[in-house]
């Protein structure tokens, strides 16, 4: 699977699907629905807006509203359900998992049918505090898996090209883009870190 790139990771809050729209329009490769108190209106209205920038929706934690809005795919962490039993529902569709600073748990995730995974903390995050961190060096190792590996947490333009040049395909992105001045603008400035 061909993923490279910034991952925009919605946050919670007013706004969003003007938000997430300017973020596409910025560039962005792979977008992700996150909201534990997920609305079906709202994700069906990201799923909708998704199509038409042809930007492949991913949901976060749950496989039967994935489903149900034709999502693109699914993302999970170790407490969100079993990645076998996931891949048997989203066949033909995008698997993520969450591995933190756990290179094995990422082989057993890629085993279970993954298409990327995803390590993290990086940094300090602002949604995600207290958060595990976890090295730069998992990427290194991570290239053995033969699959996009995504970096989250604390990811900022600054420090961006470091994880980028540490074998990170995609950058999973929230406050750095959301909370920006100009989110079109910042997703662009994103995007020219892969070129």
């Amino acid at each position: 699977m061909k993923l490279r790139g910034l991952y925009a990771i919605t946050p919670e809050g007013p706004g969003l699907i003007e938000k997430v729209r300017e973020a596409l329009e910025g560039g962005v490769v792979l977008l992700q629905y996150r909201n534990k108190a997920a609305r079906l209106s709202e994700a069906k209205e990201l799923a909708a807006l998704a199509r038409r920038y042809h930007v492949p929706l991913i949901v976060n934690d749950d496989v039967d509203l994935a489903l149900e809005i034709g999502a693109q795919g699914v993302h999970l962490g170790r407490d969100d359900g079993d990645l076998a039993k996931a891949r048997t529902k989203m066949k033909g569709k995008i698997l993520g998992a969450s591995c933190y600073d756990d290179l094995e748990a990422a082989r057993t995730a890629v085993r279970a049918g993954a298409d990327y995974v995803a390590f993290g903390s990086i940094f300090a995050s602002p949604t995600k505090p207290g958060a595990v961190r976890a090295p730069l060096g998992l990427f290194r190792q991570g290239k053995s898996l033969k699959v996009p590996l995504a970096a989250i947490g604390g990811i900022t333009l600054e420090n961006a090209p470091a994880v980028i040049a540490a074998g990170a395909g995609l950058l999973a992105v929230i406050s750095d883009l959301f909370d920006a001045p100009d989110i079109k603008s910042r997703a662009l400035q994103y995007g020219k870190l892969f070129q």
